[in-house]
């Protein structure tokens, strides 16, 4: 069973939807900068060789429907190399880069290409809201969770204790109110973290640490994008609180503590432990294990918790064996109690700003946290990282990467 190691990753500066850098880039022509740039730093590696191109993306609709994959491998020219591409949501490229590793142990391929893209700015208008895309059997949980919304009801609790279904179609704010209802997670300590990751993702980005990891993106007048258009500077948690909750009247969660909305892309080379010898590449990371779990859609920002349990059980290790952890940063309502949960120290989480202050593009997030937890095991010098996050409709999932 052949090992499964990452040998390049690329990631796209993160633009704000609708007003920031990447408006006037489609999706498709993003992703193929970016599987072309991680595939330039490996010109050993004939790109003929690649098994398939994976790519995840979070609304497969208007400019990023049909399969965007395959379109990415037809615009860079490589008729004979495969594509399919995946929707898991939040996690979706973090899902392509499991698929990629499942075929390497299966010894069903040798070369993968693990891609995501994202670009909110670009959503056809009502993609989300065609009369026939939400089945009529959750009628009851939707008007249930509009009900609770305009009335800000407090107190969740699990739908099927009263036989009914839950809403898998919820927004997501609504599930990190229901988180921090549900676990007591304050304003106050939303704001508190949302800073932290702010100060964080700012200093790193002073130190260098951002730019070690983003590939410039060539906009089509020739002008290029070379940083994320956040974090934003100088934040305190006087300025968060001043803030209004945005999902409920009397709730907790604000613009300044949940993460923005998002365009971007990014791209991870994972390859068999023979082509690696073949070729005489350097790995990055290997690839240890990987977790996936379900839970209430009403509750999704509690899935990491599962799923990184699991992933860390088939590696053999507990959170205390883990230099770094990456918890996707939808909700700060979320994380804090993930991480609590999961036992994660506080000095190891997030340790460079997350996607409250960078940005969470959904079909990138999984790539380009595996892009940003090898940068910062390389610049700590760590050899175990987790990565993990919560998914829409009730899920979570996890990856342990071992730096090499």
């Amino acid at each position: 069973m052949s090992e499964a190691y990452i040998v390049a990753t690329a990631r796209s500066p993160i633009g704000r939807a609708r007003k920031g850098s990447l408006v006037d880039i489609r999706p498709d022509d993003l992703a193929a900068q970016m599987v072309a740039a991680a595939l330039e730093k490996l010109p050993a590696l004939d790109p003929a060789r690649i098994d398939d191109l994976l790519l995840g993306t979070g609304q497969p609709a208007g400019e990023q429907g049909f399969n965007l994959a395959r379109i990415v491998s037809v615009l860079l020219g490589w008729d004979a190399v495969p594509g399919t591409t995946v929707n898991r949501y939040c996690s979706s490229s973090l899902q392509t880069t499991r698929m990629a590793f499942h075929a390497i142990r299966a010894g069903e391929g040798d070369v993968f290409v693990s891609a995501g893209v994202e670009a909110v700015s670009r959503y056809p208008a009502g993609a989300s809201d065609l009369p026939d895309a939400v089945n009529p059997r959750f009628a009851d949980a939707l008007a249930r969770s509009a009900a609770r919304t305009a009335a800000g009801t407090p107190g969740w609790c699990d739908p099927r204790a009263d036989g009914l279904l839950p809403d898998p179609y919820i927004a997501m704010g609504q599930t990190a109110e229901n988180v921090a209802e549900l676990r007591g997670v304050t304003r106050a300590d939303q704001d508190a973290f949302a800073a932290r990751s702010q100060q964080r993702a700012e200093a790193a980005g002073a130190a260098g640490f951002w730019a070690r990891e983003i590939t410039p993106v060539t906009l089509a007048d020739g002008s290029v994008v070379a940083a994320d258009d956040g974090p934003r500077p100088g934040v305190t948690v006087e300025a968060l609180a001043a803030l209004d909750p945005v999902f409920r009247p009397d709730g907790t969660v604000t613009a300044g503590n949940c993460c923005p909305l998002n365009d971007g892309a990014a791209a991870v080379v994972v390859v068999s432990e023979r082509v690696v010898d073949e070729l005489g590449l350097q790995p990055l990371a290997r690839i240890v294990s990987t977790g996936v779990s379900g839970l209430s859609p009403e509750i999704m920002g509690l899935g990491p918790v599962a799923a990184s349990q699991r992933a860390l059980a088939r590696a053999g290790l507990t959170i205390d064996d883990i230099d770094l952890v990456e918890i996707n940063e939808a909700f700060a309502a979320q994380v804090l109690p993930s991480a609590r949960e999961l036992g994660v120290d506080p000095e190891r989480l997030n340790v460079h700003g997350g996607a409250i202050a960078v940005g969470h593009p959904f079909g990138m997030t999984g790539a380009r946290i595996t892009a940003t937890l090898i940068n910062g095991l390389n610049t700590v010098g760590g050899r175990y990282g987790l990565e993990t996050m919560c998914v829409g409709g009730g899920q979570g999932m996890a990856m342990v990467i071992e730096r090499v």
